[in-house]
């Protein structure tokens, strides 16, 4: 592989300095998808997140935690009565 030259190096700095970086396609941060696999999700699991995710704009945490809110709360609703 092919060293970059000082020059390239600091323009490169310069660019991950001054931008905002977003990983993966269409910003949906690889770096999730390998975290997932540290939790211990299954591939099926994982694609379902990230696609919903992607579908609706918002990150698989926040997904996880809206389902987690929801079983709670349906959870809560059928203890009281």
């Amino acid at each position: 592989m092919a060293r970059m030259t000082e020059e390239e190096a600091y323009a490169l700095d310069d660019f991950v300095t001054n931008n905002k970086i977003t990983l993966g396609p269409n910003g949906s941060d690889w770096l999730s998808q390998q975290e997932m696999r540290l939790w211990g999700l299954q591939n099926m699991t994982i694609n379902y997140l990230l696609t919903k995710a992607m579908a609706v704009n918002k990150s698989p945490v926040q997904l996880i935690d809206e389902m987690v809110g929801k079983e709670i709360a349906a959870n809560s609703a059928a203890a009281s009565v």
